[in-house]
């Protein structure tokens, strides 16, 4: 049986991003490779692990990376840890609620080596405890914590609208205009558009 093939939705000379949407929440799996080497990273293996194996197999994974706890971030994480053999990494603030032990827990400002890439880990609590983004020179995987026109939902146990909103403005917001924003649904936007509305998110409560 032929594998799957998937585009490439962002191509340069130094990487190269995947989107695939999955399950029922329409999650966005993203994987990240580096142009030259070839290694890469599973961003959320929220479901479907084998259209996730799928993905990958034109290059080499090196880690599944995870945003953040909730089940639909989680969701073939088992099975894709199984069937690729590469660890699972999550902030280990939300690796309790996962009920799934990191091979490797996710530090707040370390650097994940992806061939020639490093991936900077940046804690980013308010959606969950150890919500989690990942950046790159021009690029920002936000996860559940910034989508386009305000935060993630910060209703559940374990969440805080202050906390996220604190973390938008100090770790996210601080990024350049021009940086893409993949989030963890839906479609993408760009810091310099989102930034001249966090007053309006604020003053709203949500």
């Amino acid at each position: 049986m032929i594998a799957p093939q998937f585009d490439w939705q962002y191509e340069d000379d130094v990487l190269r991003i995947r989107e695939l949407v999955v399950g029922p929440l329409e999650n966005n799996v993203y994987v990240v490779a580096c142009a030259r080497t070839d290694k890469a990273v599973i961003i959320d293996a929220a479901a479907e692990a084998e259209r996730i194996e799928a993905a990958v197999s034109d290059v080499e994974p090196v880690a599944i990376l995870t945003t953040h706890g909730h089940h639909d971030h989680v969701g073939a994480a088992v099975e894709a840890r199984r069937r690729l053999a590469v660890p699972f990494r999550i902030h280990r603030a939300d690796s309790r609620a996962t009920g799934i032990s990191p091979d490797l827990p996710l530090e707040d400002g370390e650097e994940v080596d992806v061939g020639e890439l490093r991936l900077s880990v940046v804690h980013t609590p308010g959606h969950t405890p150890g919500s989690t983004c990942f950046t790159l020179p021009g690029h920002l995987f936000s996860g559940d914590t910034l989508f386009p026109g305000g935060p993630g939902a910060t209703g559940r146990p374990g969440s805080s609208f202050e906390l996220i909103i604190e973390s938008i403005r100090d770790r996210l917001m601080t990024l350049p205009d021009d940086t893409l924003v993949h989030p963890g649904h839906g479609r993408g936007t760009t810091i310099g558009t989102e930034r001249p509305h966090l007053p309006e998110w604020i003053a709203r409560g949500w």
